[in-house]
């Protein structure tokens, strides 16, 4: 191997820039379709946890606080709001009692699937405006960045 080629024979400071614009265009994009979410009535972390809890399905505080990334009183706080809000039930575990799990509620689910709606809808209007062969690219691409995601072939908890 040539110094300075990765393994599939192209240049290293290729994947970096890819990577690099990548990263942009991700947080980028993710702001765009933010804004559609603040018609929720939830702020950005409530809606994440609750997106981690409808898609992931029933979790335990613990998962809750990996997943997010934040200390389990943090994430105590959030649960309880969302409780408060008619969103989540926190329940015992059917195998442990000590354990609590959070479940989304029918309200929280309709929630969060009406604001995805919304977001797809959002992307899927800027779609429109490209031609066919930048949309089949955007597939393609797509479907790469799932295999980069999940290379086990599934996604993990909170995954959509």
């Amino acid at each position: 191997m040539v110094v300075g080629e990765d393994r599939s024979g192209g240049h290293a400071d290729e994947a970096q820039e890819v990577a690099d614009r990548l990263h942009g265009a991700a947080i980028h994009l993710l702001r765009r379709l933010r804004t559609e979410d603040v018609e929720s009535g939830l702020t950005a972390p409530r809606l994440s946890a609750l997106s981690v809890i409808v898609f992931g399905g029933p979790v335990t505080l613990g998962e809750l606080a990996a997943a997010e990334q934040v200390r389990p009183p943090t994430v105590s706080r959030l649960v309880r709001d969302l409780e408060q809000g008619g969103l989540v039930t926190v329940e015992p575990d059917d195998t442990d009692r000590r354990i609590r799990r959070v479940r989304a509620t029918p309200r929280g689910s309709l929630l969060l699937i009406e604001g995805k709606a919304r977001r797809v809808q959002r992307l899927a209007q800027d779609l429109r405006a490209l031609t066919g062969r930048e949309r089949r690219t955007l597939r393609e691409a797509t479907a790469i960045l799932e295999r980069i995601l999940h290379p086990e072939g599934r996604p993990g908890p909170g995954g959509d």
